[in-house]
């Protein structure tokens, strides 16, 4: 593009940092030393992709100055709603400075004004000139800058990314000309401009098409009805101002002028040192071979990587299925993927399979796609049957991204998927659990810089969003086979990097991946489910929601909708003058649960609602929901497990998520009691007992503690006798209820101000409970303190299987962030050993039962096993299975597995 038709772009950094910030796939992106790196990513990336698209010869990249502007002299109260930035990307912001700089981009930064007003300005200078300008910004405000000469470009916006003079009146109802007046009208919030209170976008247009201006409106105000009227009246004296606020500053006085702000050589060695420190692979690898340097091995990984999709292929022949078949047999590892047409794996239709090769071959072979005018596909049973012994035969190695959901989705079709050697969610995961998210989409920016082709860009979205079966093969293949294409890149990398850590290379063969093929039999397996009993409870939780509204009603001596936060703000702060416990971050009195909570110890409004809360809760999550997910073939519920989203190595689970069923109140645990068996079977759960304290005990090697566990005795109680001096006899239940408390809440890191509100006590007490804690156990405190200084040292905590957490804010300077590293530091290790344990116990329990008939595992519950056992084997099961699960792990203490049987779950629990 000559400079003559180039464009003048402007760049507003400010709104770049928070989209990219907010981007899901960036938002836990780090570099191996824990340093948050996604913003930083997103920018440059986005300026990458801009500057591609438009070759300038003159730009600016433009962000806010730190400290006020003459927007706050106008009004103090300017952004004061504005919550502060969060630390993680604050330490962000100097890194895109240096690398925008050495990019040999303009950098503006300039005090006292904002971004916008520097864009401004320039926009009218270069307009002054007779230069096209386009800004690149997601600011609505910017749209009062349009103009012949001037477009705002969104690149979020992929229906609608240009906005020019047609687009402004089509998006917003009025002209350039009028937006000012529409933003001072109705208001910002999130700025804190007053505008007319209830005025919203509706109302605005309305009047400025009637009255033309802000002016003119404020001129009509008497002619305008109704409650809107009044406001508007109400806010005549303040409008001048908002209108103030919202205008974009078009003569700031700059240092330089659009002519000066041009594109300058790229500083590859200051390039190379930023990219290096952020660990950008590819772009760095692209500086090296611009500087002319010899790219090292291991450094030209993301430009192997780079996709081709020249190399995939559609399979619609047999000759072309018969020669993939070779490729694959003789291949030493070859990548895997299913499409189909549900996420739900017990549902699923299979729609076609894609393979990829380590040359960055990559193939699509559907078989099942159904839209009109769709070639001619080789027949799915036909294709299964040929395929059956390649995907069944452990010899031949595959790797996958979640390989648990094709696993089970293959065997719809009686196909058991064998030779599973790499996952790379778990790859990912295993070796830093926390670095970022694990999806294919985050991993493929992460370790590849490239973005994958999204599922919503040939399927559309919301309710006329296509299944895979409805879409055209030219969109389809290309999509599936860059999945494989991309398992197998990120194999060849992540799997590189893992191997090199021990103790995650160990935790990913012989923990996670084992587990793969248990999780996704257990989830098949489902649990049955009694839904008329459901049913009926969810009839008995809404005629209890209706007293408690009604008794709610009574006491607050009006009708009110106990779900409205801002109803219930003032109902309880406003109307009954309760004490404000806390803030929200905007000012308003918090109703959060623990300031409910709190109230509710000395009021009845706060109880009711909480018992509202849960109930409501329970029957929408539970009792309403429950029945209609039990699948119509099975009769069974089927939740899945997740193993990459808890950072500790704790599974968790989905569609229902059986972890968070609550047991504390005589409710929840009657959500159990449908949980049943089937006709002739009992419900047997065996659970770890106090498994947390164990390892807490054998990681401190705490002689009391030792003793305890060894001796037998009841933990909690001997806590108490230990903290309030007490014969171990005369331990009353309120002391054990408060011990219990402290176990607990020590290893978890609890202050002496969380002990307090926990057992209900004062600061004080709470902190001579814990210092006498220490002084009779004082092997856990030296435990915390090493513990402590380890992480600091380290940057991570490691389970004893070698389970690596990562802590990016150990050394943060924010306190509080700090001080949550550290309490998970000392937590983790502990949760985390007790999910390896339990997992480990998983594939223990598994192989017995492979010889085993009549024993299914239906469930996995936190420290907690529950399986359906014919009754003829449940002497057998109940000796068996807790023997294999306290052979796990060889602690310094006793492992205790306690097992119960019922007719349903509570029962066994």
């Amino acid at each position: 593009m000559s400079e003559k038709h180039s464009p003048f772009i402007l760049v507003d950094g400010s709104s770049y940092l928070f989209r990219a910030y907010h981007v899901p796939q960036l938002q836990r992106m780090t570099n191996s030393e824990g340093m948050m790196t996604g913003a930083v990513f997103g920018v440059i990336n986005m300026l990458k992709s801009l500057i591609n698209e438009y070759q300038p010869s003159h730009m600016a990249v433009v962000f806010d100055a730190k400290g006020k502007t003459f927007r706050n002299d106008l009004y103090a109260d300017y952004k004061a709603n504005r919550p502060p930035m969060p630390e993680d990307l604050r330490q962000q912001i100097e890194p895109i400075h240096q690398i925008v700089k050495a990019m040999g981009l303009p950098l503006l930064v300039v005090d006292g004004v904002e971004a916008d007003d520097v864009i401004g300005t320039l926009a009218k200078q270069a307009c002054a000139e007779g230069r096209e300008t386009v800004i690149s910004t997601g600011d609505k405000d910017m749209a009062q800058l349009v103009s012949d000469n001037v477009t705002l470009i969104n690149t979020m916006d992929k229906n609608n990314p240009i906005t020019d003079y047609d687009r402004v009146i089509e998006k917003f109802g009025v002209k350039p000309d009028q937006i000012i007046d529409y933003l001072a009208l109705v208001g910002d919030k999130v700025d804190n401009i007053p505008g007319v209170n209830k005025c919203g976008p509706k109302t605005a247009v309305k009047w400025l098409n009637e009255y033309g201006s802000l002016q003119g409106v404020m001129e009509n105000a008497d002619k305008v009805g109704g409650k809107i009227g009044e406001y508007l009246r109400e806010a005549l004296e303040q409008l001048p101002l908002s209108y103030e606020l919202a205008t974009i500053k078009l003569d700031c006085e700059l240092e330089f002028e659009p002519k000066e702000l041009t594109l300058k050589e790229p500083e590859l060695a200051e390039l190379k040192d930023l990219y290096g420190k952020m660990e950008f692979r590819r772009w760095l690898t692209e500086v090296l071979k611009e500087g002319g340097e010899e790219v090292a091995e291991g450094e030209d990984e993301a430009e192997e990587s780079a996709i081709d999709r020249s190399k995939y292929e559609t399979i619609l022949s047999q000759d072309a299925l018969d020669a993939w078949i070779e490729k694959l047999q003789q291949a030493e590892l070859f990548a895997f993927d299913t499409e189909t047409t549900s996420l739900n794996y017990m549902e699923a239709d299979l729609v076609g399979m894609s393979f990829a090769l380590d040359n960055g071959e990559a193939a699509y072979l559907p078989v099942a796609h159904s839209y009109m005018g769709a070639p001619k596909q080789l027949d799915r049973d036909d294709v299964l049957k040929q395929m059956k012994s390649l995907l069944e035969s452990e010899d031949i190695k595959k790797v996958g991204q979640n390989l648990k959901y094709d696993m089970s989705v293959l065997a719809r079709y009686d196909i058991t998927l064998g030779g599973i050697e790499f996952d790379t969610m778990l790859e990912s995961y295993c070796l830093n659990s926390v670095a970022s998210r694990h999806d294919m989409d985050s991993l493929s920016l992460k370790y590849l810089n490239h973005a994958t082709i999204k599922f919503e860009e040939i399927a559309g979205k919301g309710k006329n969003q296509l299944t895979f079966d409805q879409i055209e093969l030219e969109k389809a293949a290309p999509y599936a086979a860059e999945d494989a294409d991309i398992t197998m890149k990120l194999h060849q990398k992540i799997w590189g990097d893992l191997k090199k850590e021990e103790g995650p290379a160990q935790v990913f063969q012989h923990i996670e991946m084992p587990l793969l093929r248990i999780l996704s039999k257990v989830e098949r397996n489902g649990v049955l489910v009694n839904g008329t009993l459901l049913l009926e409870k969810s009839r008995q939780f809404e005629q209890r929601l209706k007293e408690l509204e009604s008794e709610a009603f009574d006491l607050a001596g009006k009708e009110f909708n106990l779900s409205s936060p801002k109803q219930l703000q003032a109902i309880l702060f406003e109307e009954l003058e309760l004490p404000i416990i806390k803030k929200t971050p905007k000012g308003q009195p918090s109703t959060a649960e623990e300031v409910l909570q709190e109230l509710a110890l000395d009021y009845p409004l706060p109880k009711l609602i909480l018992e509202h809360r849960g109930l409501s809760k329970l029957k929408s999550t539970y009792t309403d929901k429950l029945p209609r997910m039990i699948n119509p073939e099975t009769k069974r519920v089927h939740t899945s497990y997740h193993q990459a989203i808890a950072a500790t190595g704790r599974l968790s689970s989905t569609e229902p998520n059986l972890q968070n069923i609550p047991i504390k109140s005589p409710e929840g645990r009657s959500i159990r009691t449908a949980f049943i068996a089937s006709e002739g079977c009992k419900v047997l759960a065996a659970d770890y007992s106090q498994i947390e304290l164990r390892i807490m005990a054998h990681l401190s090697q705490d002689k009391g503690l030792l003793k305890a566990f060894e001796e037998g005795v009841d933990v909690h109680a001997a806590t108490a006798a230990e903290v309030f001096d007490v014969a171990l006899d005369d331990v009353s239940a309120n002391q054990r209820r408060d011990a219990k408390a402290i176990n607990f809440g020590l290893i978890y890191g609890m202050s002496a101000f969380g002990l307090a509100k926990q057992i209900d006590a004062d600061r004080n007490t709470a902190q001579d409970y814990i210092n006498t804690y220490f002084a009779r156990y004082p092997g856990v405190e030296a435990y915390m303190d090493n513990t402590r200084e380890k992480a600091a040292d380290k940057g991570y905590v490691e389970t004893l299987y070698g389970r690596r957490l990562y802590l990016p804010e150990i050394h943060s300077k924010n306190g509080m962030r700090r001080k949550a590293a550290e309490r998970t530091a000392i937590n983790a290790p502990m949760q985390g050993s007790a999910a390896d344990i339990i997992k480990l116990a998983m594939i223990e329990v598994d192989k017995w039962l492979k010889d085993q008939p009549g024993i299914t595992m239906i469930m996995q519950v936190h420290d907690e096993l529950v399986f359906e056992v014919e009754e003829q084997y449940l002497d057998l099961a109940k000796k068996k299975i807790p023997e294999l699960m306290e052979g796990v792990a060889e602690l310094s203490v006793p492992l205790i597995a306690e097992v119960d049987v019922g007719d349903n779950w509570d029962e066994a629990h």
